[in-house]
């Protein structure tokens, strides 16, 4: 296969998230790839190491606050993008958050603030940005997932209904706007150490609970996803809809380790 069908040279990509974690590595990875960005968080000046490393790069990186729980700072988002840069070519939808709780201790407004983010927001971002896309009917629109969108893990209820729909939403998607030129497919990583799961990595027991039962025995590190992310955005994937891609060492395969003595 010619590399060149992985050449992003003048695509145009949105990243949401993007100061730090999987979204800070997307965006990395597509503008390697050639790809100009529009990096955004709700916090603007949070994506200021974000951006000095796209440009560090060659290409250009716009960053714009974004609230993916507001309708209206979903649009300003999109409108900005594309006066800025005129075509919009490239969707990560990787806004996202988490609470983790005992499924008895979760509240009406934890699962609110879990499902409105992670699962409204993908949409309505998409919807926003689609519309642009369609107007040149061209597009590769990426949600990001979770191996919880296939599994299911205590205290995670809200988070696996948010992801899981997410799958589903993708497939929707995909019938929509397939003829419309748009693409729409789901990245879903495993078990990645980014600032959302710190916390469970300082847990050695965890830890080797975990990567007992991924079959290439370790947790992902970032890179990892360079590969997929720049795979789905580019001229390779372009007879790919509709599918959830999980980058996750193999846990999704369900194995279990027999103990030995």
């Amino acid at each position: 296969m010619p590399t060149s069908q992985f050449d992003l040279t003048g695509r145009v990509a949105i990243v949401t998230g993007a100061s730090r974690g999987l979204g800070q590595q997307f965006a990395r990875a597509l503008a390697r790839a050639g790809a100009d960005l529009v990096i955004t968080s709700r916090t603007p000046e949070s994506l200021a190491g974000t951006r000095q490393e796209i440009e560090a790069l060659g290409r250009r990186a716009l960053p714009l606050a974004l609230d993916v729980r507001s309708q209206a700072s979903i649009e300003a988002m999109a409108t900005a993008a594309e006066q800025a840069f005129e075509h919009l070519d490239i969707l990560v939808n990787n806004a996202g958050c988490n609470i983790r709780k005992p499924a008895f201790e979760v509240t009406w407004e934890d699962w609110n603030t879990i499902l409105e983010t992670n699962l409204r927001g993908t949409f309505f971002v998409a919807q926003a940005v689609a519309k642009r896309m369609a107007r040149r009917r061209y597009g590769r629109i990426i949600n990001i997932g979770s191996v919880t969108s296939v599994f299911g893990y205590a205290g995670l209820a809200p988070y696996g209904a948010s992801r899981g729909g997410t799958k589903q939403l993708t497939m929707s998607l995909a019938d929509d706007w397939g003829p419309l030129g748009i693409t729409v497919n789901c990245l879903a990583p495993g078990w990645f150490k980014t600032a959302q799961t710190a916390a469970l990595y300082e847990n050695a027991e965890w830890v080797a609970y975990i990567e007992d039962r991924i079959p290439l025995k370790r947790a992902g590190q970032l890179p990892d996803l360079d590969g997929a992310i720049v795979f789905l955005a580019s001229e390779a994937s372009g007879y790919i809809t509709g599918q959830t891609l999980l980058v996750d060492g193999g846990i999704s395969t369900g194995a279990t380790r027999a103990t030995t003595k």
